[in-house]
């Protein structure tokens, strides 16, 4: 089992020169995206912002369609927040990362219609590994902790999602200009 925190002598997380500055909405990977993008009905649709170093923070307000539990959000949805929120760190780093493992601490109940307050930072870096750390408060960023969770990200290059997606959906997101665009940032990709 990989552990989800840094090694000894992993590096700190750096912010890429040309990452976008703070406060600066970073916007969807991916319009069908159920974390971010705005063409999932019952998405999250996160709005990641910028933040300082190697941080983000984003807003997710749980709706009925979110619920488990009878009036309170799913666990896996609250996990999902999380992960994507976790997952935006890379556009901080100029990097292409996925999720290698997530672990997810549930604090307390988050009850339908509560907008959560989403922060993740990036807690080191060891060769292709990227370590985060993320929680979501109820009420604002100095209110209780409802969740948390800590993840290993996997540094990959676009070949793989080219040859693992299908090829529809990859041919849709090539057509998009402004995930050509997007793409193009990334390729200093190690």
């Amino acid at each position: 089992m990989r552990s989800l925190t840094p090694p000894p002598g992993a590096a700190a997380a750096d912010r890429h020169p040309d990452a976008p500055a703070p406060g600066t909405l970073l916007g969807s990977h991916y319009r069908h995206c159920f974390g971010c993008g705005s063409g999932q009905p019952h998405g999250l649709h996160l709005e990641t912002r910028a933040g300082e170093g190697v941080s983000v923070t984003a807003e997710f307000t749980v709706r009925p369609v979110h619920q488990g539990a009878p009036g309170l959000a799913h666990g896996g949805v609250l996990t999902t927040a999380l992960d994507e929120t976790m997952g935006s760190l890379g556009w901080l780093m100029h990097v292409i990362a996925v999720t290698g493992r997530l672990e997810t601490d549930f604090v307390r109940p988050v009850p339908v219609d509560t907008v959560l307050h989403l922060s993740a930072r990036a807690t080191g870096v060891h060769g292709r590994k990227i370590f985060t750390s993320a929680e979501g408060r109820i009420g604002g960023s100095g209110g209780p902790v409802a969740v948390r969770a800590e993840a290993l990200f996997i540094q990959v290059k676009v070949e793989h999602f080219t040859d693992n997606g299908r090829d529809e959906e990859i041919q849709a997101a090539m057509a998009d200009p402004d995930q050509v665009r997007r793409a193009r940032a990334f390729e200093v990709n190690p």
